[in-house]
């Protein structure tokens, strides 16, 4: 950890205090150099050390998606507050998921996007929570018609290409599908593959699930492991199931059913405090109240997007935190929505320019 570089950066309440010595991820949007994560990231506490198998590769960077999201890498981008770097560095240290709180559209979800880039994670795998979402629709999903067709010797449209069976094992008729051809790891069954760094996976507005779902993770994020039924059921005939994963194209071998994972994968759950959780789910979680973002975060955010621009347009920005706080909060991209038609050619002294700004700024609340 010697090797790192820890510049001073701003704290919570506009201080300034040095980078903590236990910093892993340290805030400033520069992706490591020369430098192995695998080298720097000390071993588990030993009530969350796992030891699943064999060991799979890391998963290449979506840079397009991070880029989307976060914009490009620039050394101009601030620091995030000090408070905040520690709650991260503490679920990244302690392997335990981070439970991300505060007003719609701050840059909650982007926690994990920033982790990923600056750590060499790789893809941010992002299991968007629903209603109807369940713990098994986040594991994996099997699908059980098109197996049933396939049995048959018919297709189904849209069915993968099955996997052609070599030697022995359970096939289920024409084409030599097998079970595992019909199983596909969810967002969350794919993190807790046994991947030799941990992957990061978002779990997004958690308050949106039905009540039984937070309690329904407590045993798979508290084990690292989960089974797979319907492949535990055929292990005698098909011990060693290649399946799909979450992953554009790629599959893994799960054998007997079981997947567990090796490194505990940061998580990042997102919730808009809409809800209660349930006391065994909080303390399981590393908890991070996320404040709007500062006036040089929403400068550099802006430049990441609009790198080819020139200028800062920091008049636009203190409107638009002033109207933040008179409308109870504004989401960012309501600010980069603005600036995108500035720079499309609407001038400020365009007679609409007032009724655009107001209908872009309307507060979330839906008031009229």
């Amino acid at each position: 950890m010697s090797g790192l570089q820890h510049p001073v950066e701003s704290g919570r309440n506009g201080g300034h205090v040095s980078s903590r010595s236990w910093w892993i991820y340290r805030g400033t949007g520069q992706p490591l150099t020369d430098i192995r994560l695998g080298d720097i990231l000390p071993p588990p506490p030993g009530w969350r050390d796992f030891d699943g198998g064999p060991v799979l590769p890391p998963v290449p960077a979506e840079n397009a998606e991070s880029d989307r999201r976060l914009g490009a890498v620039s050394r101009a981008t601030p620091r995030q507050d000090a408070h905040d770097i520690d709650m991260i560095n503490t679920a990244l240290l302690l392997r335990r998921p981070l439970l991300v709180t505060g007003r719609p559209g701050i840059g909650k979800s982007t926690l994990a996007y920033l982790v990923a880039r600056e750590l060499g994670l790789g893809r941010v795998l992002h299991w968007g929570i629903t209603s109807r979402s369940t713990l098994r629709s986040g594991l994996y999903e099997y699908d059980a018609i098109g197996r049933a067709q396939a049995s048959l010797g018919r297709g189904r449209p849209g069915l993968p290409v099955p996997v052609q069976a070599t030697g022995s094992g359970a096939e289920d008729g024409a084409g030599g599908a097998r079970i595992g051809d019909f199983v596909r790891l969810g967002p969350l069954g794919t993190a807790l593959l046994p991947y030799e760094l941990p992957r990061v996976l978002l779990i997004d507005e958690l308050d949106k699930s039905d009540i039984d779902l937070p309690s329904d993770l407590l045993h798979v994020l508290e084990n690292g492991s989960y089974d797979i039924p319907e492949l535990v059921r055929a292990r005698h005939q098909e011990g060693e199931a290649r399946v799909f994963t979450d992953d554009p194209d790629q599959t893994v071998t799960v054998t007997d059913g079981r997947v567990k994972c090796r490194a505990f994968p940061f998580i990042v759950i997102t919730s808009n405090g809409e809800r209660q959780f349930p006391p065994a789910f909080l303390r399981r979680c590393v908890r991070l109240d996320v404040s709007p973002p500062r006036e040089d975060q929403l400068a550099a955010m802006i430049a990441a997007h609009f790198r080819d621009q020139g200028g800062r347009p920091d008049a636009m920005i203190r409107q638009f935190m002033e109207r933040s706080r008179e409308n109870g909060g504004l989401a960012t991209d309501q600010l980069l929505n603005a600036i995108f038609l500035r720079t499309a050619g609407v001038r400020e002294d365009d007679e609409a320019w007032g009724e655009l700004l107001d209908a872009l700024w309307r507060e979330l609340s839906g008031a009229p």
